[in-house]
């Protein structure tokens, strides 16, 4: 199965942890591989101890926010890294494997697609892939089981109200 949350919208990270809790609770392995992140303050990271052996994550990028537009060598690097990752971590045979930002990091070059289609036809059948990330690209979203587009339409940013602590990371 391939579960993928894209568009512009919150939430698409959230509801891959929602469905980790879940999974969790009934005794399922988990393993979650961020691409284009770095930042070790964010909830899902922090509380990664307390539920091992059952939630595992990993990250990979930088502190600071991948220009988009034009990203970094380095942001290259740590992409390519995170889904050689991806594709040992298979051995350790999770229940759920999140990629979390693979569909944005495909969609600004970090990650080439067609070795992204390749990597999801060789995962094993009793393994669930979650994919998020903004602009997924057709060809996932076809391949995929479940996809779901979160749809932007306020967000407290609008107003200056700063990331909070427990809510946005």
């Amino acid at each position: 199965m391939i579960h993928v949350y894209t568009g512009e919208g919150e939430g698409k990270t959230l509801t891959a942890l929602g469905l980790a809790l879940r999974a969790i609770g009934h005794g399922k392995k988990v393993i979650m591989i961020q691409f284009m992140k770095g930042w070790k303050e964010t909830g899902e990271y922090m509380i990664k101890d307390r539920l091992e052996p059952e939630f595992e994550i990993y990250q990979f990028g930088r502190r600071e926010f991948v220009n988009l537009k034009n990203p970094e060598k380095t942001d290259i690097e740590l992409a390519r890294k995170g889904f050689e990752f991806a594709k040992k971590i298979l051995k350790k045979n999770p229940d759920i494997l999140i990629l979390d930002e693979i569909n944005l990091a495909i969609s600004i070059g970090l990650l080439d697609l067609n070795e992204i289609i390749n990597f999801l036809k060789r995962v094993p059948d009793d393994i669930a892939v979650v994919m998020t990330g903004r602009r997924a690209p057709r060809e996932i979203i076809d391949m995929a089981n479940l996809v779901t587009e979160m749809k932007y339409i306020k967000h407290p940013f609008d107003k200056g109200i700063a990331a909070r602590e427990g809510l946005d990371y």
